[in-house]
C-alpha cells in the first residue's frame, strides 16, 4: 500500500510519506488539545491527560520511524553536523538557501528539539496532580519534592514548547515571504515541485504496514508505562 505514483503529476515528486504527514498534523492537534483542555479547567483534566498520552505515543512513533521509515523521514537523512548547520544558516541569511528534498539542516534539528520537548512534557505530566480530582499515573511513586520539581519542569517546558512552535511558524512564513517556497502544501500532499527537489530523491511509497507496527509498539509502550504505575494515593485529594 502506498501513495499515488512517486512522481506525482510529472511536475512534482513524492517526498513525504503518509505516516510522517499524519504524525505532523496529529501532533499539532494533540498539542492544541492539551493546551485548550488545560485552560478550560479541572473538569477537563482527564481529557488533558489523554491528549498527553497521545502526544507521547506520536513522539515515540516518530522516533521509531526516524530509523525505519522512508528516506526523508529518517534521522540519517536530515541530521547534519555543526558545520553544515552553520553553513546553511549563513546561506539562509544571504539569499535563497540550498534546497533539500526533506528537512534542511536547521529544520532537522528543530524536529529533534520538538520531539524532546514532547517527551519531557509528557513524562513530567505523569508525575503531576491537581490535588483535587486527578493525578498523573506516577505521582504517588515519587516524593513530594520530586513531584513538585516535575510540575515545575512541566510548566517551564511548556514555555519552551511555545517558543519552538513560534520559531517553526516563523520559519515556514519566512520561506514563503522571502522566496515564495511553500512548505505547508507538501506536508499535506506529500509532493514537492521538481524545482524544489531533485527527481532522483522521490520515495517509492509510505510503508504503511511497517508504520502500523511502529505505531503499535509506541502505543504499547505508553500503555505499559501507565499500566505499571502504582495505584493513586487517595490521601492527596481533598
Amino acid at each position: 500500500m502506498s501513495d499515488t505514483a512517486s512522481k506525482g503529476t510529472g511536475s512534482d515528486i513524492l517526498v513525504w510519506d503518509l505516516p510522517t504527514r499524519i504524525f505532523h498534523w496529529l501532533l499539532f492537534v494533540t498539542l492544541v488539545g492539551s493546551w485548550v483542555t488545560h485552560e478550560l479547567g479541572l473538569e477537563w483534566t482527564e481529557m488533558h491527560m489523554w491528549f498527553g498520552y497521545t502526544a507521547l505515543t506520536l513522539a515515540l512513533f516518530r522516533i521509531i520511524w526516524g530509523f525505519v521509515g522512508p528516506a526523508h523521514a529518517r534521522f540519517s537523512d536530515f541530521l547534519a553536523g555543526p558545520r553544515q548547520v552553520i553553513a546553511y544558516a549563513r546561506a539562509w541569511q544571504e539569499g535563497p538557501p540550498p534546497k533539500y528534498a526533506g528537512h534542511n539542516p536547521l529544520g532537522g534539528w528543530a524536529i529533534v528539539a520538538m520531539l524532546a520537548a514532547v517527551l519531557v512534557q509528557g513524562t513530567s505530566g505523569m508525575f503531576n496532580a491537581d490535588e483535587i480530582m486527578y493525578s498523573g499515573p506516577w505521582h504517588g511513586a515519587v516524593s513530594e519534592s520530586l513531584a513538585d520539581a516535575a510540575e515545575e519542569i512541566h510548566e517551564i517546558n511548556f514555555n519552551i514548547f511555545l517558543a519552538l512552535i513560534g520559531l517553526h511558524l516563523a520559519a515556514v512564513a519566512s520561506y514563503w515571504i522571502r522566496w515564495r517556497t511553500n512548505l505547508v502544501t507538501p506536508m499535506l500532499t506529500g509532493h514537492k515541485p521538481v524545482g524544489d527537489a531533485d527527481a532522483g530523491t522521490a520515495i517509492a511509497g509510505s510503508r504503511i504496514v511497517l508504520a502500523l507496527v511502529a505505531l503499535g509498539i509506541a502505543a504499547g509502550t505508553v500503555w505499559l508505562v501507565v499500566y505499571m504505575a502504582p495505584p493513586p494515593d487517595t490521601e492527596i485529594f481533598f
